[in-house]
C-alpha cells in the first residue's frame, strides 16, 4: 500500500502532466493555421487551470470543479501568497475556458492574442513547478 504522501505526490504529478500536455497542444495548434487559434486559447486556459489545481492539491486543499482562474488564484493566496502574486495574470485566460469555445459568446481572439495567452500559460506552469518539490515535476520540466 502506498503512503499518503506518495499518493499525493503522484496525484500532483498527474495534474502537472496534464497541464504540460495542454501546453504542448496549445503550442502545436498555434502552428496549424487560423482555424485552430481558438482551440489553442482553450488549451492555454486548461494549462493554467490544471497547474493551479495541482498547487491546491499539493497544499491538501480541494481543487474545485471550476474554470474560474480568479477563484483558484485566490485559494492559492492563502497557501502561497508569493506564487499567487506571480500567477495573478492567469485570470485573463478564464474566458478561453468556456465562453470563447462557443460561437457568438465572444469575438474570436487574434493569433497574436492567443500567442500571448499560450506564453502566459507557459509562464504560469513554470512558476507553479518552481514552487513544488522536484519529485512532482512533470518530465522535461525544471526550475
Amino acid at each position: 500500500m502506498k503512503r499518503a504522501e506518495a499518493v499525493r505526490q503522484e496525484f500532483v504529478q498527474n495534474w502537472l502532466r496534464k497541464a504540460a500536455a495542454d501546453l504542448a497542444a496549445a503550442q502545436h495548434l498555434l502552428t496549424g493555421g487560423e482555424h485552430l487559434v481558438s482551440s489553442a486559447a482553450f488549451h492555454a486556459q486548461q494549462t493554467a487551470e490544471k497547474a493551479l489545481k495541482a498547487v491546491l492539491i499539493w497544499h491538501q486543499r480541494e481543487a474545485p470543479r471550476t474554470h474560474d482562474l480568479a477563484l483558484l488564484v485566490d485559494l492559492i493566496s492563502s497557501e502561497d501568497p508569493e506564487l499567487a502574486h506571480k500567477v495573478r495574470g492567469a485570470v485573463s485566460l478564464t474566458p478561453y475556458g468556456v465562453e470563447a469555445r462557443y460561437p457568438g459568446e465572444l469575438p474570436e481572439p487574434s493569433a497574436g492574442e492567443v500567442r500571448e495567452a499560450v506564453n502566459l500559460a507557459a509562464e504560469i506552469l513554470r512558476a507553479v513547478v518552481s514552487r513544488l518539490p522536484r519529485e512532482v515535476w512533470p518530465p522535461g520540466e525544471g526550475r
